[in-house]
């Protein structure tokens, strides 16, 4: 099947609407892409990316489909190709779309191979530095859709937003990132999705060495939280940010041990936006509403 989608890629190249203009070159986590001009039918395989776009003004011609978070369900109709899914790319769907353009990011990367093949592609991962990860992420689709100005816009008021943070941060406040999934609880590192949290604005992690590879976290208990009893909580109700049915983060927290604790008594515990914290955390609307989020929280305790 996949042989019959590259032998459809010249004809789609030929009828694609990239306009007469100069060559753009863009840079991105694996490698660069040239194209003979600007682009103007892209495709978005990234909810990160979506977001930015979206914030941006711009307007992709086909999307990832399913998990979009309140402020994207817009995407969701059927006025917008449907791509695949963040990890089954619809590759067929991408070869007869016509497009100029695909943008995969930190979820779709591995389909960057294959989808280069198919036509010119974009990998907008996330890195290690999550802030210049987004930073340089909005520059790139603003130089995609030719909104340079607007990204330089978004990207300062992500950068004051985050400095504004880190002066009204309390010293020396240890912080437990905690996921709620199933019922269960987990812990998220510094190395995580939100671990900015500890790295930006120096809330110390209760452990060195925090297991997070799996979406749940590092498992723990509420006598593991009550043991380490943190100065602050953040929560990310996992089930929430992926539409899973099941016991509510503050329903589950609502108990005798976690009342012990210095965090809920002393009322610094923070339950992030689900769909920001846990879906599209380096999105610019996302990364907006948790800054505004923490801003919030901390201000009220200085």
């Amino acid at each position: 099947m996949f042989h019959k989608v590259i032998a459809a890629t010249g004809a789609m190249l030929l009828s694609s609407g990239m306009a007469f203009a100069d060559p753009m070159t863009i840079e991105h986590s694996q490698g660069s892409t040239d194209l003979p001009a600007a682009p103007s039918k892209v495709l978005v395989l990234d909810i990160n990316a979506l977001d930015i776009a979206d914030a941006m003004g711009a307007e992709p011609a086909g999307v990832v489909n399913g998990n979009l978070p309140d402020y994207l369900q817009k995407y969701a109709s059927d006025d917008y190709l449907k791509v695949g899914t963040l990890f089954e790319p619809d590759y067929e769907a991408v070869a007869a779309s016509g497009a100029d353009l695909m943008i995969v990011g930190t979820r779709s990367r591995t389909s960057y191979p294959q989808m280069s093949q198919i036509l010119p592609t974009v990998d907008l991962s996330v890195g290690d530095d999550l802030f210049a990860s987004v930073d340089d992420n909005i520059a790139r689709v603003g130089q995609i859709f030719g909104k340079p100005q607007r990204a330089a816009e978004m990207t300062a008021e992500i950068d004051g937003k985050l400095a504004h943070l880190k002066q009204v941060a309390p010293d020396a406040a240890t912080a437990l990132i905690l996921v709620t999934n199933g019922g269960k609880l987990g812990a998220y590192g510094p190395a995580s999705r939100v671990g900015w949290i500890h790295k930006e604005l120096g809330f110390a992690p209760l452990e060195e060495n925090i297991d997070d590879r799996f979406h749940g976290g590092d498992v723990i208990s509420f006598e593991y939280i009550l043991e380490k009893n943190p100065d602050w909580i953040f929560v990310i109700d996992r089930d929430a940010g992926v539409g899973d049915a099941g016991a509510g983060a503050q329903s589950m927290l609502d108990n005798a041990l976690m009342a012990q604790t210095k965090a809920v008594q002393q009322g610094q515990v923070v339950y992030l936006d689900a769909h920001a914290a846990y879906v599209a955390y380096a999105g610019y609307t996302a990364l907006n509403r948790l800054l505004d989020q923490l801003t919030t929280a901390l201000a009220a305790k200085s």
